[in-house]
């Protein structure tokens, strides 16, 4: 029998709003239940702030019931206005397509497309949006849709009034093609409920009335929270932009970072979010975080296992070594060859033609990590140089082809915070 969703989705923190929490408890714990969230393919990666949604199709799915994710590639021609203050940039059926099929082996990490019944489903509303013809939606969809009801929207009312930021037709009719979508999911696959952000339940209640005018089946609508940080920002959101999912636009590194320096007011709650680590398991973790905070174990674990889920755990072993040795923790004896890759994005880093053997001084010169000669034998006669890890403790000091590491690499550390890596052809 398939496990209360609603009861896991509630305790892990994913449940803001539910249109009906009684009747959908009731749902899912007397029959297998098809859920759906929507992300319109904006960009060619999903970032951060689609993961709580995607997670939480991940949980109905370990309860034993079915999740469609739905790619808008007609919906992501048009733009959801719901929460933006200026209309969206049109993007065109290519950059769509191209936007879907990129984010196709990110959901695979979360989702198991292949598990018998309940195997997740990706679908694109384009496939049946596209069959309509305007006149069709008019007739047979805008007729249920009260033009009074979606002024009222806070997000339309907002840009009534201001010429600078007024709202078109192309996007104040969204509303009506995801409506669309939740009759189909319905007609098709029997799709029961709809989640995305709390941004989304006018949307959502639109959808669910629909559905029930037009087929008399009854729906529902769930929106998880809006996450932001103890100070009060958007999570997900750095300096640099929005955090990706696709590691050649933010490094498994970085990502691996981004987690690591979560508050400790906030890593319980992202445990439960962003891991599928038992609720056991996360508290256990907290009571040792408890105990010594400064070790940061409960943003560790977070780190790992949120990268794991993203990039694998080849790749967060790798990221992890690589930290380890950055924030002094760790060898770089130790490093694997394949972790150099992630190092050189991530540090200073000069190719060298320069022949071996040669003195310290002239390799700190020439990669740039000493301005002089006069500077590098400085800072080499202070002490404050380290080569793979071994202090050079005299001026005169020379670098052998030997002594690189995998026959490459020299891993330079000049005081505590600076670093460089150099590699010898």
């Amino acid at each position: 029998m398939p496990v209360n969703a609603y009861e896991v989705l509630q305790e892990r923190g994913f449940v803001e709003w539910c249109s009906q929490p009684e009747k959908l408890q009731e749902v899912f714990q007397n029959e297998m239940t098809t859920a759906y969230v929507g992300f319109d393919p904006t960009a060619e990666s999903l970032h951060v702030g689609h993961l709580i949604p995607i997670m939480a199709l991940g949980w109905i799915q370990r309860s034993g019931h079915r999740p469609i994710a739905l790619a808008g590639g007609g919906t992501g021609l048009i733009g959801d206005p719901s929460g933006k203050s200026k209309e969206r940039n049109l993007i065109t059926i290519e950059e769509v397509r191209g936007n879907v099929e990129g984010v196709r082996p990110q959901l695979a990490h979360f989702l198991d497309f292949d598990c018998g019944e309940n195997s997740a489903l990706l679908v694109n509303n384009y496939d049946w949006l596209s069959t309509f013809s305007f006149i069709d939606v008019l007739r047979d969809v805008g007729k249920h849709f009260s033009v009074n009801n979606l002024i009222a929207r806070e997000y339309v009312k907002s840009r009534l009034n201001d010429p600078d930021k007024s709202i078109s037709y192309t996007e104040f009719s969204y509303v009506l093609l995801q409506s669309m979508d939740f009759r189909h999911l319905y007609e098709t696959y029997g799709c029961r409920l709809q989640m995305g952000g709390n941004d989304q339940q006018g949307n959502l209640v639109a959808g669910a009335d629909y559905v029930r005018k037009t087929t008399g089946g009854e729906v529902f609508g769930l929106t998880q929270p809006l996450l932001l940080t103890s100070s009060g920002t958007k999570f997900g959101k750095t300096e640099e932009g929005a955090v990706w999912l696709d590691g050649r636009r933010t490094s498994p590194y970085k990502f691996y970072q981004f987690w690591i320096n979560a508050d400790d007011k906030d890593v319980e709650r992202l445990l439960r979010l962003f891991t599928f680590l038992p609720l056991e398991e996360i508290a256990s973790v907290m009571s040792r975080h408890e105990k010594e905070p400064g070790a940061r174990a409960a943003q560790r674990c977070l780190a790992f296992e949120a990268t794991k889920l993203v990039h694998g755990e080849p790749a967060v072993r790798s990221v992890v070594t690589a930290s380890n040795v950055l924030f002094g923790s760790g060898a770089a004896s130790e490093i694997e060859e394949e972790t150099f890759a992630i190092l050189k994005d991530e540090m200073p880093f000069t190719a060298l033609s320069l022949p071996l053997p040669a003195t310290v001084v002239d390799v700190l010169v020439s990669c740039g990590a000493c301005e002089s000669k006069g500077e590098a034998r400085r800072i080499i006669k202070q002490g404050g140089v380290s080569l793979n890890e071994r202090r050079v403790g005299d001026e005169g000091s020379t670098l052998s082809r030997e002594a690189l590491l995998h026959g490459k690499y020299a891993f330079l550390r000049l005081g505590k915070k600076r670093f460089h890596l150099a590699a010898f052809e």
